[in-house]
C-alpha cells in the first residue's frame, strides 16, 4: 500500500498552504508563503521553479533536506519575521552562518557576521580568534586601568563596558592521615589564576594582577599567564562583581598521591575553574 501523502500535493499540482519538512531528522511544519518570503533563497526555488516530484522525499513523504536540523529552525525564524533572535551565549554563531549561506539567505548572512568596531577591529565576540596584532585602538584601551585609580570599577561607565569572559583558576592540596583519623592539613594555595583578554583583566583587577610572567601584553590579545596578588577566592569574586561579571559555568577536577612511602599520609590537590561573563 502507498504510503499517505502528508504535504497534501501531487507531482504537477501547486504545494499546498501547509508543508511538512524533515531537516536533518527534525520534523518541520510551516506554510507554503514561509518559505517563499525571501525571493531567490534556495527555499523559494525548491518551492516555486521545482516540481513536487523532483523534491527529495524521507519514508513518510515529507520534503527532506539533509541540513542541519537544530539550526534550522534559526533560518525558519527568520524567514517569519526576517529578524534574527539567538539565545544567550549562543556557540553556533559561525555554522548557523554556513547554513544560512546554503539556504541563500544575505540578509542572514550580513547580520551574523562578525561585527567590527569603531576602530575597525574585531569586536568582543568569544568566538572570534585572537588578533595577531594589537588593534588601532589598542592604546584606548590599555588606558582604562591605571595603578592609581582608586577603584577598578569606577574607571568604565555602564556605556564604556565591554562585552568578554574572565576564567579564574584555583589550585589547592590537603594532607590526610591513614582513614581519616587525623586532622586534615591543609597546604597554602599556590595563586589563583586569571585567563582572559588583556584588557578585561586590567580592568577588573587593576594592581592586584601580577604579570611579572606575561609583561607588555597587547590588550586585545588573549593570556593565561596572569595570577593576584592574593589568595581569597572571595576577593577575585568581589572583584568581578563589582565590575558587572556573572558566574556562567564552573568545573573542578581533584588527584590523590601517598606524601612518603613509609606512611598512609596521601596528599590531596584539586584544581577548580570558574568562568565569568560580562554583557
Amino acid at each position: 500500500m502507498a504510503l499517505a501523502d502528508p504535504t497534501g500535493c501531487e507531482d504537477g499540482a501547486p504545494f499546498p498552504d501547509i508543508i511538512e519538512l524533515n531537516v536533518g531528522g527534525q520534523v518541520y511544519i510551516t506554510r507554503h508563503p514561509t518559505l517563499l518570503s525571501v525571493p531567490g533563497s534556495l527555499l523559494w526555488e525548491m518551492f516555486t521553479q521545482r516540481s513536487a516530484r523532483s523534491l527529495a522525499r524521507d519514508s513518510k513523504g515529507r520534503f527532506f533536506l539533509d541540513r542541519d536540523g537544530f539550526l534550522f529552525r534559526y533560518i525558519l525564524d527568520f524567514l517569519r519575521d526576517r529578524r534574527l533572535v539567538l539565545p544567550e551565549h549562543f556557540p553556533e554563531r559561525g555554522r548557523l552562518r554556513r547554513e544560512a549561506e546554503f539556504f541563500a539567505l544575505p540578509e542572514l548572512v550580513k547580520l551574523l557576521a562578525p561585527k567590527l568596531s569603531e576602530q575597525n577591529s574585531l569586536g568582543d565576540d568569544p568566538c572570534q580568534s585572537d588578533p595577531e596584532e594589537p588593534s588601532p585602538g589598542g592604546d584606548t584601551a590599555r588606558g582604562l586601568v591605571s595603578p592609581a585609580a582608586p577603584t577598578p570599577a569606577a574607571q568604565t561607565g555602564a556605556e564604556g563596558r565591554r562585552a568578554g569572559f574572565i576564567t579564574i583558576g584555583y589550585r589547592g592540596s590537603y594532607t590526610l592521615g591513614r582513614d581519616s583519623q587525623t586532622d586534615a592539613k591543609f597546604r597554602r594555595v599556590a595563586r589563583i589564576m586569571v585567563c582572559g583578554k588583556t584588557s578585561l583583566a586590567k580592568e577588573v583587577f587593576g594592581d592586584t594582577l601580577n604579570e611579572s610572567r606575561d609583561p607588555d601584553r597587547p590588550p586585545e590579545r588573549y593570556t593565561s599567564r596572569y595570577y593576584l596578588k592574593f589568595t581569597f577566592l572571595e576577593q577575585a569574586f568581589d572583584k568581578l562583581a563589582d565590575a558587572g561579571f556573572h558566574m556562567v559555568a564552573c568545573n573542578s577536577t581533584g588527584t590523590c598521591a601517598f606524601a612518603h612511602e613509609q606512611t598512609d599520609d596521601r596528599i590531596w590537590t584539586s584544581y577548580t575553574e570558574y568562568v565569568f561573563y560580562r554583557e
